[in-house]
C-alpha cells in the first residue's frame, strides 16, 4: 500500500511539470514569431526609408542636370548669337592654313626630286598640285589661289623646256671629263719626250694623277649636285696643276691658248662659257677652263612657287 501512495503523489507532480515546460516551449515559440516578424518589419521600414531617400536623391540630381542643361542651351546659343561670324571665319582661316602648310611640304618634295634629278617626277608633282588648287575643297584666298596657280604654270613650263635640253650639270662633267681626257694624253706625251729625267717625269705624273683623281671627286659633286663640293674640287685641282706650270711663260706656249680662246669663246656661247666638245691643248688653257668652270657653277635654281610660299608665309 504504501509503494502504490508514493506512485500516486509522484505521477501528478510530473504531469505538472511537463504542463508547465510545454507552456514555456509555445511562449518561447510565440516570443521567437513576435521578433522574427518585428525583424521583418524592421527590415521593410528601413528599405522603404531607404529607396525613399535614393528617389529623392535621384530626383535632385535630374533637376540639378535639368537646370545644367538649360543653362548650357542658353549659353550656346548666346555665343552663337554674339560670335557667329568670327566662329566661321576662325574656322575658314585655320583650314586655309593647313592647306598652305601642305602645299608647302609637297613643294619640298618637289624640290627634292629636282635635287635628285627627277625632273618628270617634280613635273607630274606640280601638276597634282594645280589640279588640287582647282578643286572646291581649297579654302585659300583666291587671289593667293591665282597668284599660286600662275607659278605652278611657270614652273612646270620651265622644266619641261629643261628636260628637253642637257642639264648644266651634265655640262660640266662633259667639260671636266675633256680635261681628264687631255691630262691622261698629255701624261702620256711627257713619258715619251721626258724619259731622260727620270725625277722630273715621276713627279709630274704624281702631280697630273693627283689632279685627275680629284677631277673625279668634281665629276661626283656634279652628279650629286653638290655646288660647294664642286667648287672646292675644282679649286684644288687647279691649285695642283699651277705646280706645273713654268712662272714664265714664252710667247710660244701662250700662243695655243690664244689662239684656242676665240675659238672656245664663239663654240660655248650657248652653255655659259663651259667647253665641252673639244679638250684642251695646254696646261695654262686648262687652268683657264678650270676658272671658267669655277665661276659658271651650276646654281641649283628654287621654284618660283617655293618662293611665292615663303613670300605669303612673310
Amino acid at each position: 500500500m504504501s509503494i502504490n501512495s508514493e506512485s500516486l503523489s509522484e505521477g501528478p507532480s510530473t504531469i505538472q511539470q511537463r504542463r508547465q515546460a510545454t507552456v514555456f516551449l509555445l511562449r518561447l515559440q510565440w516570443l521567437v514569431i513576435f521578433l522574427l516578424i518585428a525583424a521583418l518589419l524592421w527590415l521593410y521600414v528601413s528599405q522603404q526609408r531607404f529607396q525613399h531617400h535614393v528617389n529623392e536623391r535621384l530626383q535632385s540630381h535630374e533637376q540639378v542636370v535639368s537646370r545644367l542643361d538649360e543653362m548650357d542651351d542658353r549659353l550656346f546659343a548666346l555665343s552663337q548669337q554674339t560670335l557667329p561670324e568670327s566662329s566661321a571665319a576662325a574656322s575658314s582661316q585655320s583650314q586655309a592654313q593647313n592647306q598652305l602648310d601642305l602645299l608647302r611640304i609637297q613643294m619640298q618634295a618637289a624640290d627634292r626630286l629636282l635635287a635628285d634629278n627627277n625632273d618628270s617626277a617634280a613635273i607630274d608633282l606640280l601638276r597634282g598640285l594645280h589640279w588640287q588648287l582647282s578643286q572646291s575643297s581649297n579654302e585659300i584666298a583666291p587671289a593667293l589661289t591665282l597668284v599660286i596657280k600662275q607659278s605652278l604654270v611657270k614652273d612646270i613650263e620651265r622644266l619641261q623646256a629643261r628636260s628637253a635640253q642637257p642639264s648644266p650639270w651634265q655640262l660640266q662633267n662633259l667639260a671636266i671629263q675633256n680635261i681628264q681626257d687631255f691630262l691622261h694624253s698629255h701624261e702620256q706625251a711627257m713619258n715619251a719626250s721626258e724619259q731622260s729625267n727620270n725625277t722630273s717625269l715621276t713627279r709630274r705624273q704624281l702631280a697630273i694623277h693627283e689632279v685627275i683623281m680629284t677631277l673625279n671627286l668634281a665629276s661626283q659633286a656634279s652628279n650629286m649636285r653638290e655646288q660647294e663640293q664642286l667648287i672646292g674640287y675644282l679649286r684644288q685641282a687647279r691649285k695642283q696643276l699651277q705646280t706645273l706650270t713654268p712662272q714664265t711663260l714664252s710667247p710660244q706656249t701662250l700662243a695655243p691658248q690664244e689662239s684656242a680662246s676665240p675659238a672656245a669663246t664663239a663654240q660655248t656661247s650657248n652653255d655659259n662659257n663651259v667647253q665641252t666638245k673639244s679638250s684642251p691643248t695646254n696646261i695654262p688653257e686648262v687652268i683657264d677652263r678650270l676658272d671658267r668652270l669655277i665661276t659658271n657653277a651650276p646654281k641649283p635654281t628654287p621654284l618660283l612657287t617655293t618662293q611665292v610660299l615663303d613670300s605669303s608665309q612673310r
